[in-house]
């Protein structure tokens, strides 16, 4: 992943920083995210709308909070310098929150959150996104998946780490299944035509449904959810938002997402922070399932079991059209496997 990216003039230091965040989403789990997104990124640099060298800036700042410009950098870049400072006013004033514009794709929305957690912290991360969502009742996207990210701090290293899109699905997960060749459930995704649909090539043509699916099913919750982020992102930033985002994979222009980072200090609330939110997670772990073989678990546990099934197997598992699809790339890059 290093290698692809120095190969289209990013500096190691910005190469090695998104390579963190996709190989951490593929070892939790997240193959829509994690290697299966480089071509995106090598694609962005490459044809210079995003600049893979760019350093963020802060605009304007208070004790607790900022507003920065990510400079049209890379999304994991601008990420990590909005978390840390977040995280440097949260431990001084008990919150840290910050927003910024020009930023880019930046991995999954769990890895910044996380990054709080590690210091003790809660973290909080919300990015808007190209418009693929459609509003309960159209049959148009004007919304981007837009994730919700939260890391809290529990006992002995556990920690409640929520992370989420605000649709149905992520559009990672459907281009997965595609490149799979296999059909997608019911509920996912509607055609150009706003007919829900299980095709994933035509549920790429058309728009992800928001999370809870139809009106139904409560799915303008989800619609409610996806515009809390815009509320968050693009127009607490004045970067672009819904509709105004640029189209999925256009590179006719920046992409100047919206982004929110949040870093609150427990330190500053009721002592006993861990040993409550560890006590609500074991009690839900411990109830009783409905079906024997699906234990109840919280949120985190599945990318945890997924960790170590990495560690176990002593890598990360691929399908094979990844590989494929990777070597493509390396061979059109120059870039040679590693020895």
């Amino acid at each position: 992943m290093v290698d692809c990216m120095l190969a289209v003039g990013t500096p190691r230091q910005h190469a090695a920083a998104l390579a963190d965040v996709l190989v951490a989403a593929d070892t939790r789990g997240h193959y829509s995210h994690g290697l299966n997104r480089l071509e995106m990124y090598v694609n962005d640099v490459r044809q210079k709308v995003c600049d893979g060298g760019a350093v963020p800036s802060i605009t304007k700042e208070s004790v607790s909070t900022a507003l920065v410009h990510g400079n049209n950098g890379l999304g994991p870049v601008v990420g990590n310098f909005c978390m840390d400072l977040a995280i440097k006013k949260a431990k001084e004033t008990g919150i840290g929150w910050v927003c910024t514009r020009g930023s880019n794709h930046y991995g999954i929305a769990g890895w910044y959150a996380l990054r709080a957690t590690r210091e003790g912290l809660l973290g909080m991360s919300f990015t808007n996104t190209s418009p693929l969502v459609a509003p309960t009742r159209a049959k148009k996207a004007a919304l981007g998946t837009n994730p919700i990210a939260l890391s809290a701090p529990a006992k002995n290293g556990d920690s409640f780490v929520l992370d989420m899109a605000t649709c149905v699905v992520a559009v990672g997960k459907i281009e997965v299944e595609r490149r799979k060749e296999k059909p997608i459930p019911e509920g996912w995704a509607l055609d150009k035509d706003g007919v829900p649909t299980t095709d994933a090539a035509e549920g790429m043509q058309g728009a992800l449904m928001p999370l809870g699916g139809p009106e139904l099913h409560s799915g303008y919750k989800g619609y409610g959810l996806g515009m809390l982020v815009e509320v968050f992102c693009g127009i607490l930033s004045g970067g672009q938002y819904g509709p105004n985002v640029r189209r999925w994979l256009q590179t006719d222009r920046e992409a100047d997402l919206g982004q929110c980072y949040v870093a609150i200090n427990p330190a500053f609330f009721a002592p006993g922070f861990e040993d409550r939110m560890s006590d609500l997670m074991d009690h839900c772990r411990g109830m009783e399932p409905a079906d024997a073989e699906k234990p109840v678990l919280s949120a985190g546990d599945p990318e945890r079991a997924h960790i170590d099934k990495v560690n176990r197997e002593g890598g990360i598992t691929y399908h094979i059209n990844q590989i494929t699809d990777s070597w493509r790339l390396a061979k059109v890059l120059g870039v040679k496997p590693m020895q």
